[in-house]
């Protein structure tokens, strides 16, 4: 993000642990939800009411919100995938 003059609004630190009903709030006021794991990815559009399926693909084993997370508007993208993240920031 540092690299195109991107700065965040908040960042919230990694010992803060973000849990299923703070992935449902943020899937409910998105329009987009994308969720990327590895190469793959996955995009939701949830319409203020996100299924189980949405939910279950922003966690991770452990029951927490995956890492990275990013809102931009009403977009959140989970996960890494520069691809996306030149298409939700850049573009």
């Amino acid at each position: 993000m540092e690299a195109n003059g991107l700065e965040p609004k908040e960042a919230i630190p990694a010992s803060r642990k973000l849990g299923r009903d703070d992935a449902t709030e943020l899937a409910s006021n998105a329009t987009t939800v994308i969720v990327a794991k590895g190469k793959k990815v996955v995009s939701f559009s949830p319409k203020g009411n996100p299924g189980d399926d949405v939910i279950a693909a922003m966690l991770g084993p452990t029951g927490n919100l995956r890492a990275p997370t990013l809102r931009s508007g009403k977009t959140v993208v989970v996960g890494f995938s520069e691809d996306e993240y030149q298409k939700v920031l850049i573009d």
